[in-house]
């Protein structure tokens, strides 16, 4: 507790029912070690009714007797078991109890792991690693996961976002051209699957493919390292190949087989879709079949490799752009009187009761912000999203289940009734289909056209 900044102290305090606190504790700006401090005093100052300044300073003793006594403190998720708050650690919530203690644990307290002296010496130096360097770092960070996840290879995005955060916090320099993010994130994400491939085939993984690392609807894909280098061969060689020169063919062959991999040369992967740009391009505007496409490209599958391509073309950074308009926007979205009874607007507001948590609260308006946008505009919604049903439209649509869920919410990117990629929140959804509609070459349905039209506008800023 001593430890905690005045905005975790803040979050304390909604949590123990002592929210009307929090502007006059902001304002004197109490921090943890400062609310260890308070004397009697001082609370009369601070808190104006007499059973508030009670329970805080009742609180407040308990911690710092449990402290002297060497008792292992759970902060303020042990108190409740204390007779003013019987309710909250009995029976039925006891699991949801210690759910929210975890996600809080991870929240306030993830620290980065102690890296090998090597990579010490590296990152001291304020230089972007190697592709061998930034395997051993996504490997420690895996493991160091793996344990605040009690012995779990499951993370879900929060923490995923969580843990990337913290290392282009302390290292801001890993944090290239602004792409730094998704690229740290999508290693990490390989590196688990990576980690899970011994034990795939244990039962209680089988249950549970369609919900964690798997595409849902598809079988398992094998991984280059399994199989012999003629059997790959034979693949390659069976399917037509579009090119000319022989240059090229070495290049889309490569990057058909180090899509196989599960620990991919990002660097490498980039350098090669530079190369193969003009290629790609020339089979989008000859109208191409998009399966053809994605056959020779498989990285455009990859949302990073997605934004990346949106990124040659435009020279624009569409989900720094998305991140942006939802962040704005989302509040007057929310307000608007033509959203005000939509079932998704409706659904929010049932589940922002059940949650007090700043971020959580954030991500929940910002996802219905985005799904609401073409409702806003008087556009064909179906057009856009298909929230909890099958998705129906050939053009780029984004499938959504569970979309305020924090720990199973899921999204998908189709084109022609196909899923081209898992993304991991709305943001990057939004991203996505903006920039599917790009790359592609696809034209824009008229009946979401108004939508499509004020993202465009503001991610090229006309």
């Amino acid at each position: 507790m001593e430890n905690w900044s005045v905005d975790q102290v803040c979050n304390w305090l909604r949590q123990i029912n002592l929210g009307e606190l929090v502007p006059k504790f902001r304002e004197e700006e109490v921090s943890g070690a400062a609310l260890l401090a308070l004397n009697d005093r001082m609370v009369q100052q601070l808190v104006k009714k007499i059973g508030h300044q009670a329970v805080l300073m009742d609180l407040i003793n308990k911690y710092q007797q449990q402290q002297k006594s060497g008792i292992e403190s759970l902060t303020y998720c042990c108190e409740p078991a204390s007779s003013e708050f019987p309710e909250v650690i009995s029976g039925k919530n006891l699991k949801s109890f210690f759910a929210r203690y975890k996600t809080l644990k991870w929240t306030n307290s993830y620290a980065l792991p102690d890296f090998p002296y090597d990579v010490k010496c590296i990152l001291a130096e304020k230089k972007c690693p190697d592709h061998s360097m930034r395997i051993r770092i996504i490997e420690f960070l895996q493991a160091d996961m793996t344990k605040y996840l009690e012995g779990s290879l499951y993370p879900n995005s929060q923490q995923y976002n969580i843990v990337v955060s913290a290392l282009l916090q302390a290292y801001p320099f890993l944090d290239e051209d602004g792409n730094g993010f998704l690229l740290w994130k999508r290693a990490l994400k390989d590196r688990f699957k990576y980690v899970r491939r011994p034990i795939e085939d244990d039962e209680q993984v089988l249950k549970n493919k369609c919900k964690f690392g798997h595409r849902r609807g598809q079988t398992r894909k094998f991984s280059f390292t399994e199989n012999k280098p003629e059997d790959i061969q034979v693949q390659v060689e069976e399917e037509p190949v579009h090119l000319e020169g022989s240059a090229m063919d070495v290049h889309i062959k490569w990057l058909k087989q180090e899509y196989l991999k599960t620990q991919r040369n990002w660097k490498e992967v980039d350098n090669r879709m530079n190369v193969t740009i003009e290629i790609r391009r020339k089979m989008i505007s000859n109208k191409a079949p998009l399966k053809d496409i994605l056959r020779l490209f498989p990285f455009l599958r990859c949302p990073y490799q997605l934004f990346r391509e949106f990124q040659l073309l435009t020279h624009m950074d569409i989900y720094k752009k998305t991140v942006q308009i939802l962040e704005i926007y989302s509040e007057n979205i929310l307000s608007l009187y033509a959203v005000r009874n939509n079932p998704i607007n409706i659904m929010l507001q049932e589940n922002l009761k059940r949650h007090t948590e700043e971020d959580i609260l954030k991500y929940m308006k910002m996802t219905a912000a985005c799904l609401l946008l073409p409702n806003v505009f008087g556009d064909d919604s179906s057009l856009f999203a298909a929230v909890n049903e099958e998705v129906k439209a050939v053009t780029p649509v984004l499938e959504v289940k569970n979309p305020f869920n924090v720990n199973s919410c899921e999204f998908a990117l189709y084109v022609e009734r196909e899923e081209l990629a898992q993304l991991d929140d709305c943001t990057m959804a939004l991203a996505a289909l903006v920039a599917a509609f790009h790359v592609f070459g696809i034209p824009c349905p008229k009946r979401i056209h108004r939508t499509l039209n004020f993202l465009e506008s503001l991610v090229f800023e006309v």
